[in-house]
């Protein structure tokens, strides 16, 4: 009896949950007894879905009390989710005092949720009164932002205090009048100092930069954080990724972890810098950073590189184009091999790396299956409009989709001018004028525009697509003309 009961808590503890679940009947009046919540709308079946839910978990205990995490399952409760335009999942909103105050584009794992959302509920910058409360601040493990400032009232402040609140989400912020402080820094009245982590500290770069303009903008400023806030070669992790998109950035994949082993982390970094410092004193532009390869195992399948290579790093460029290169050769301890990766990068003789399912032997169906390999092919073709379909195999709208994509494709397979196709955006990398990022996401390419796709808002059924093409078409519809000639003959007879 005494285990049933242990048996029977432990399973309470278990379900028990401090993430609110809100429905269709009570959001809208509840929504509005929190300050400040994270909302969630998923579907059960999404795989993002499925990976962030323990994370999430972890940071509604951690958070509570502070911010509140709320979720929605959109499966069951389509109404709030369709009035707050959720097309995708996770889609994650944050609101304040009940209202929607926008997405939340932060990390998705624990610790980065409790970070970005101890920033939003608390001051965008941080006061340090004395040597202790300095030293505790740029210990973290992130960089820190440090306004310096004799005069409370000072102008340069405002300005700070302007760049802490709209760069909070991102960067960490703190200021100080305390004397003492300002002496130790070298700071006479007013100044700024950003404060990389000490784990990274090195001997190619300084520690911490100081803002060297005369004048105090809130533009300035905010330009000085992002040109220095990652330095030379950043430790990139899920929390700070999204910060690095849009770079050229090559990044080395190893056994990054400077909880347990700062000291081998440090080892192979500091031979990327060393490399980098070299080409980057030439004068190329390029951002280097090294992660994780076990944080990163996705990034580096989609780049066919192999994550089980022992010790040594293995190395890739993303552009900010979504072109990938992939360095082949084993990387040497001494530098060399990265050497001469980067100079035929540099040199424009390395050809793309494409991740991509096979070309299909037979093409000839209503619905054109696309890869990355045939993109060009098939979609890219110059005198063609293409409807296309970017789908995962798992997601539940993209199957309930299918049987109608392919009634749509067999309605006009007649048609010369119109190509209905589809792919797999798991398995294949999508050109980066397309952007994905739930599923399914329709685009059209028109004729002679294929490097400017539209994508596609409207309903979901074969008539609502035909109702689209009819008027998006470079040429009239075959099956437009069809319905036309059926008509006319209807009427003379």
């Amino acid at each position: 009896m005494l285990k049933l009961f242990f048996f029977v808590v432990l399973a309470g503890a278990a379900l028990a949950s401090d993430v609110i679940e809100f429905t269709d009947d009570d959001f809208d009046s509840k929504i509005g007894d929190h300050r400040m919540i994270l909302v969630e709308f998923f579907a059960p079946w999404c795989g993002h879905c499925k990976k962030l839910a323990p994370e999430y978990e972890v940071a509604a205990t951690r958070l509570k009390g502070i911010v509140g995490l709320a979720k929605v399952d959109c499966t069951v409760h389509n109404n709030v989710c369709q009035k707050y335009g959720v097309s995708g999942y996770p889609t994650l909103k944050i609101f304040r005092d009940g209202e929607d105050a926008g997405p939340y584009d932060g990390p998705r794992t624990a610790d980065g949720i409790v970070s970005h959302l101890k920033k939003q509920a608390g001051p965008a910058s941080v006061e340090l009164k004395t040597e202790a409360d300095f030293t505790k601040y740029v210990g973290d493990r992130d960089a820190s932002v440090v306004g310096f400032f004799a005069d409370d009232g000072s102008p340069a402040k405002a300005e700070f205090l302007k760049s802490a609140s709209a760069l909070r989400e991102s960067f960490r912020f703190a200021h100080t009048n305390s004397e003492e402080l300002l002496q130790k820094h070298s700071v006479e009245g007013e100044g700024i100092i950003l404060f990389r982590p000490s784990r990274l500290n090195n001997k190619f770069e300084e520690g911490s930069v100081k803002f060297s303009e005369d004048t105090f903008t809130n533009a300035k400023i905010k330009q000085f954080i992002q040109d220095n806030i990652f330095g030379m070669c950043p430790h990139m992790t899920d929390d700070n990724k999204d910060q690095m998109k849009g770079k050229d950035l090559l990044v080395a994949y190893y056994d990054v972890d400077y909880e347990k082993n700062p000291k081998g982390s440090n080892y192979w970094r500091n031979r990327v810098m060393k490399v980098a410092k070299g080409f980057l004193d030439q004068g190329n532009k390029l951002n280097f950073a090294v992660a994780s390869k076990n944080s990163f195992s996705q990034d580096i399948a989609e780049m066919g590189l192999d994550a089980s290579s022992g010790e040594l790093p293995v190395v890739g460029i993303r552009t900010a184009k979504g072109d990938k290169y992939v360095m082949t050769e084993e990387f040497s301890r001494d530098g060399k091999a990265l050497e001469r990766f980067l100079q035929d990068y540099f040199d424009g003789k390395l050809k793309r790396y494409l991740k991509s399912e096979p070309i299909p032997e037979n093409n000839d169906g209503p619905v054109k299956t696309v890869v990355a390999e045939n993109f060009d092919a098939v979609v890219n073709e110059e005198d063609k409009d293409v409807l296309i379909e970017f789908y995962a195999p798992w997601c539940g709208h993209c199957k309930s989709l299918e049987p109608k994509w392919k009634e749509l494709g067999e309605k006009l397979s007649s048609d010369p001018n119109i190509v209905i196709a589809k792919m797999d955006a798991t398995a294949n990398d999508v050109p980066s004028q397309y952007e994905v990022r739930g599923f399914p996401t329709i685009f059209f390419a028109p004729a002679g525009q294929k490097m400017s796709p539209k994508k596609y808002e409207g309903g979901r059924e074969v008539s609502d697509f035909i109702s689209y093409l009819k008027k998006e078409a470079t040429n009239p519809l075959v099956a437009q003309e069809e319905e036309t000639s059926k008509k006319k003959k209807k009427n003379e007879l």
